[in-house]
């Protein structure tokens, strides 16, 4: 068959039925992470179905299917997230979750079906000369799936000479590609405070110590590290997502509780914001005379797009659906990704799909008991990945 983007393009749409039906049948049965049970066992049979060499077990419930072909020496990475989440699905779909409180609430089964699609293109007519590496990871959703599979030697035993992934966005026009080099999403830390103080009636506040004081103190004076230490030309967050402390109006508790939620979009400025946030909370429960317990835990990295690889992939975009469907440097975002850690190990790009305008189909976002992912991608996700295959492994 011809290898004109177009005609590429036009045996997806072909396909469309066929690739919805995957997508719809995995957003049918979501599991949540490290649970991928079902999905790993449909996604395994499809690989080996087509002639992929197939390991499983990687980070748990990761699938990994490997084609070779011709003399070439250059191996290529691409990978499609499985995982769902937690939460009760509403949007009344013929489709929707069989299984109460679990939803594909992000657009994994759409990545997945969409690099399904992919695969079976690439091992029935794609043209290409060196090794492709196609690794369905679980447990995205905060969770780390893709550093357990790193943990477990994906690229010890898949070497790749760059990776790439793609994942939808809400609030942008369907099928619209979007590129960003450089930092593209944010890092993720999660802090628990702990103040203990004295306890004590609301009525004799000087016999007590009392950490909501110091509680309110410290929310105020955390926000000076984005507003003060922070360089205002970069991206910082810090936010306190949860107080817990008391329970009656006229009682002074021992301990109060914050759970925060730190981001950056460097590497320098995720080091500063810790520092700072140690020195500020232990500080301020000193002078309110509580003690001060700092969990700091680092999350997802900093995801970091490599010039040349995010350069071939807009130009990947560009053959397929043309420059003015493309956006070369889109803006960062404060979300965050565990493919970040893949980057880490390999230079790459990852990549967003429009999803759909706010106000129509598919533009719901993520994370929201109303969310669906647009079928309409499939194809063109699919005929991505075939595209880029064939480029970079020709």
């Amino acid at each position: 068959m011809s290898k004109q983007p177009q005609n590429l393009l036009q045996y997806m749409n072909r396909k469309a039925g066929e690739i919805t039906a995957v997508r719809q049948d995995i957003h049918h049965h979501p599991e949540l992470g490290f649970e991928e049970f079902r999905t790993s066992d449909l996604v395994a049979e499809r690989l080996l179905a087509w002639g992929y060499e197939v390991e499983r077990g990687l980070g748990g419930t990761g699938v990994v299917g490997r084609l070779t072909r011709g003399n070439g020496t250059r191996s290529l990475g691409i990978r499609a997230d499985m995982d769902a989440l937690p939460i009760q699905e509403e949007t009344g779909l013929p489709y929707a979750s069989k299984h109460d409180g679990v939803m594909h609430a992000c657009g994994h089964d759409g990545h997945t079906a969409i690099l399904l699609g992919a695969a079976q293109y690439l091992a029935e007519h794609g043209e290409f000369s060196g090794t492709l590496n196609l690794i369905f990871q679980p447990a995205e959703e905060s969770l780390g799936g893709a550093k357990r599979m790193i943990e477990d030697g994906l690229f010890k035993k898949f070497p790749c000479d760059a990776v790439f992934a793609m994942h939808n966005m809400p609030g942008v026009k369907q099928g619209k590609l979007m590129f960003r080099e450089g930092a593209a999403m944010a890092s993720s830390d999660y802090v628990t405070i702990t103040l203990t103080g004295k306890g004590g009636h609301g009525a004799m506040p000087h016999l007590a110590t009392d950490p909501i004081v110091a509680t309110a103190s410290i929310i105020m004076a955390l926000q000076t590290i984005v507003s003060r230490n922070a360089d205002p030309q970069e991206t910082a967050v810090v936010t306190v997502g949860s107080v817990q402390a008391g329970k009656a109006n006229n009682v002074i508790p021992n301990t109060a509780v914050l759970e925060l939620s730190v981001r950056s979009l460097s590497r320098e400025l995720r080091e500063l914001i810790e520092h700072r946030l140690k020195d500020i909370v232990v500080s301020q429960a000193r002078s309110f005379g509580v003690e001060a317990h700092i969990d700091y835990r680092q999350g997802y990295s900093v995801l970091v797009n490599t010039p040349d690889e995010t350069e071939f992939a807009r130009e990947i975009g560009r053959k397929l659906l043309g420059a003015d469907n493309i956006d070369p440097q889109c803006a960062a975002l404060t979300a965050s990704e565990d493919f970040a850690f893949m980057l880490e190990e390999l230079p790459g790009c990852y990549l967003f799909i429009g999803n759909g305008e706010r106000g129509v189909p598919g533009g719901c976002e993520v994370h929201n008991p109303g969310y669906d992912f647009n079928d309409r991608n499939l194809p063109i996700g699919a005929a991505y990945w075939a595209l880029l295959a064939e480029h970079y492994l020709r």
